[in-house]
């Protein structure tokens, strides 16, 4: 009977479209944290929530700079534990992309921030029961998920209110899992409609603040959250671990939610301008704006696995982030682009006098406004190519000009109207 039971349950699942896949447990988390003390702590590491879980492709990014990061992103959490667990491993000296979740990062959300203290505690059993499911079980069994287990199931099922009581719609599965946590959007999402809506619903619950936050324990929560990640990178930035903050994709309502609830000039500017590190914003890059996520806030399979491309692309123009070992082919960045972290600051009280303003009227006001240089040349390094046999190039100095010019708060403050 046993057996008969676990067959129909299992050809259940499968016929609702469920496929085996690997667990996205705290145990397969912990495989992955321990690469970093055992050897390779000197790899890329990715940080952050389901957008960067889901969106970031690990063989996409394998092809693209010859080196396979280690995917340590965890969904409805924010990243600031994790960001601190490195920050204070002094075995971690690779390089470091942190993704920032507005909602999640700035109230500091931890829905799994306890699976770091399980890492550093994990026991040999916990080790061993976790390779025997890796192993034995999650291959081959499509019903072998949180999702699916009986209690899980009933609780889900449409029972009639109770008075006076609010029902909050659990997040169901989005994704499948591969052994080292590289991670996909389920097709399920773009083929079905249904639930396709369904996770968007469960998305609107979000939208609103808590009950009992006010927007002035909110703006302090972001504040301490700031704080922890300013004392992190600086850790890190000690030990010459480059750390770069990513805000993926997001759309429709959720980002309008988003962008109510979170207003860039007073959270993500912040963050870069206190920290000092440099940040990518989906918003400000032309190749990663084009992207809609399929339940407004994950990408599909097909489109992260462009969306990957994209982002290593960025990461080695503007930041220099080579293959290992080869040299940086990097052109620098425009010197009042709003993503360089000194100007992040001057964009922040620009975005608080109008909080309307975009990422490209800022930067049109920053040239615009900046104390223009004496008329003159000068040679700047750019990377060789059959245009500049000897590796530079002369370029004119002035205000409207890349690289040149001094943008000043006052004259950016009186020109933002």
């Amino acid at each position: 009977m046993f057996l008969i039971g676990l067959f129909t349950w299992e050809m259940k699942w499968r016929a609702f479209g469920v496929e085996p896949t690997y667990r996205n447990s705290d145990g397969a988390w912990a495989m992955q944290r321990r690469r970093i003390d055992s050897g390779e702590g000197n790899k890329t590491v990715l940080i952050g929530s389901s957008r960067v879980l889901f969106d970031v492709q690990l063989p996409v990014w394998e092809r693209a700079t010859g080196e396979r990061p280690i995917q340590l992103a965890l969904e409805g959490t924010s990243p600031a534990f994790a960001l601190e667990d490195l920050a204070d491993d002094p075995n971690f000296t690779g390089r470091l992309v942190v993704g920032i979740s507005l909602p999640l990062f700035f109230s500091d959300f931890g829905r799994r921030a306890n699976v770091a203290k399980y890492y550093h505690n994990e026991s040999l059993a916990q080790r061993s029961g976790q390779w025997l499911s890796m192993n034995l079980i999650e291959p081959f069994f499509a019903f072998y998920d949180i999702d699916y287990g009986l209690m899980t199931v009933l609780a889900r099922q449409d029972w009639p209110e109770r008075p006076g009581v609010h029902s909050f719609v659990e997040v169901r599965r989005l994704a499948v899992q591969e052994r080292d946590r590289n991670t996909q959007m389920w097709n399920k999402l773009e083929r079905d409609s249904d639930y396709r809506e369904l996770a968007k619903r469960i998305w609107s619950q979000l939208f609103a603040p808590p009950p009992g936050v006010t927007p002035e324990m909110a703006q302090q929560l972001a504040a301490k959250q700031i704080d922890r990640a300013v004392a992190a990178v600086e850790k890190l930035r000690a030990r010459g671990v480059p750390v770069v903050f990513l805000r993926a994709p997001v759309g429709g309502a959720f980002l309008e939610a988003e962008n109510k609830g979170f207003p860039r000039g007073t959270t993500w500017n912040v963050l870069l301008q206190r920290t000092g590190a440099p940040g990518i914003h989906f918003e400000d890059y032309p190749e990663l704006r084009a992207f809609e996520p399929v339940e407004w806030s994950h990408l599909s399979a097909s489109d992260a696995e462009r969306f990957t491309e994209a982002l290593c692309a960025i990461l080695e123009r503007e930041f220099g982030w080579a293959r290992p070992g080869a040299k940086s082919s990097t052109r620098r960045e425009p010197r009042f682009s709003a993503r360089r972290p000194h100007v992040a600051g001057i964009v922040a009280l620009m975005a608080q006098k109008k909080p309307t303003l975009t990422a490209a009227a800022a930067e049109t006001i920053l040239q615009n406004s900046a104390i223009a240089m004496p008329p003159g040349t000068a040679t700047g390094s750019v990377p060789v190519s059959a245009h500049y046999s000897n590796g530079t190039q002369t370029v004119p100095w002035g205000h409207r000009r890349n690289w040149c010019g001094l943008a000043t708060a006052d004259a950016a403050l009186q020109t933002t109207k």
